[in-house]
């Protein structure tokens, strides 16, 4: 392997990785550059094992995504619409209590929230929603809510995210998903999410809440019109929040579906492209624990070798999942445990189901 890595240009990153050396951005760019795949897989399983050994971690969980009405309309989604389009819809409190009733005999332990930034909902509904989970199923772990969400809760209420975290912890809320963040670049934002909260904020946000002592995820939407030094530059990005607060649990890139997009017009990101994005943010992200192959996205093949190319953990049961699917998904929207822990062991790991901060159930 060191031929292919001296091949492949890597030996100074292989000799970094070995002394637990920083990469740096030059070193991103090379890492995304390279056309030798084993190679880059090859470092970035060299750190995976380092944290994780032979683990491979998944959840047990539901998604609730309770409304695709959004005011922001961002180019590269299919899910968000506005109330007049016939798809448009919104769930009652009783509705998510009822989804949250249908799965009661199920070991879940954590249901995953997010939706659109709707302008009718008010923001007793938010609290009410966590309340009225909690009062079906107590000792389920709550993960809602995105940054940009978030502020859109500050903005309709008025008060501060310090407040507005105060009071969804109170209603329930465990920890946050890192959606939203897309791309960090704000030549990018403009033209694919103009709308949308600036990258800065997002960042800004994420670190109140672990400052509050709310863990979160983070995310970077990849495969659509960001250039490769961008892409080095959100990581680098989150590293650094990463460095002040610590309170990122796992990094979750995604891979952009542009079915039922305004950007229909690109094509996806390939198998590679998706391996590399992997691979790097493993590298790149080393005060990262968990660095997650969404199978939902990628799918079940791609994710089983996400999981030699720095991925330690693919998500969960899911079921219901409709933002991806909106774009296109054709993958399945639950999995079962026994299906799961199959794909995991095909691919010469130890399956290893988790709760929402990572202990072992």
């Amino acid at each position: 392997m060191e031929k292919a890595l001296k091949e492949a240009g890597f030996s100074e990153i292989y000799e970094k990785i070995l002394s637990n050396t920083r990469l740096n951005a030059e070193d991103g760019e090379r890492l995304y550059s390279t056309t030798h795949l084993p190679a880059l897989g090859y470092l970035a399983n060299l750190v995976r094992e380092r944290l994780n050994a032979d683990r491979a971690y998944y959840v047990y969980n539901q998604h609730i995504n309770y409304s695709n009405i959004c005011i922001n309309l961002c180019k590269f989604c299919a899910f968000g619409k506005k109330r007049s389009h016939p798809e448009a819809y919104e769930m009652s409190i009783e509705d998510i209590a009822s989804k949250i009733r249908e799965r009661k005999d199920e070991p879940i332990t954590e249901v995953h929230i997010v939706g659109g930034l709707n302008p009718d909902l008010p923001y007793h509904y938010y609290l009410d929603m966590l309340r009225a989970i909690k009062a079906e199923r107590p000792e389920i772990h709550i993960h809602a809510f995105t940054c940009v969400e978030i502020a859109h809760l500050a903005d309709i209420s008025g008060q501060s995210i310090t407040q507005v975290l105060k009071d969804l912890v109170d209603a329930g809320l465990g920890s946050m998903p890192g959606g939203g963040a897309e791309i960090f670049s704000p030549r990018v934002r403009k033209k694919i999410c103009p709308k949308k909260l600036p990258g800065k904020d997002w960042l800004e946000i994420a670190k109140v809440a672990h400052r509050a002592g709310i863990r979160s995820n983070a995310t970077m939407l990849y495969g659509h019109i960001e250039t490769i030094a961008e892409r080095v530059d959100h990581l680098l990005a989150l590293r650094k929040a990463q460095d002040e607060t610590g309170g990122f649990l796992c990094f979750i890139p995604l891979s952009f579906h542009p079915d039922n997009t305004k950007m229909a017009y690109l094509p996806p990101p390939g198998g590679i492209d998706d391996l590399k994005n992997i691979a790097v943010s493993r590298l790149l992200l080393d005060n990262f624990s968990h660095i997650k192959a969404y199978w939902i996205m990628l799918g079940p093949k791609v994710a089983q070798i996400a999981l030699s190319f720095g991925a330690d953990d693919i998500d969960g049961t899911i079921f219901e999942e409709k933002i991806t699917h909106m774009a296109g998904a054709d993958t399945a929207q639950a999995m079962s445990r026994t299906e799961i822990e199959h794909i995991i062991q095909q691919a010469g790991r130890i399956p290893v189901e988790r709760d929402t901060l990572y202990n072992p159930v």
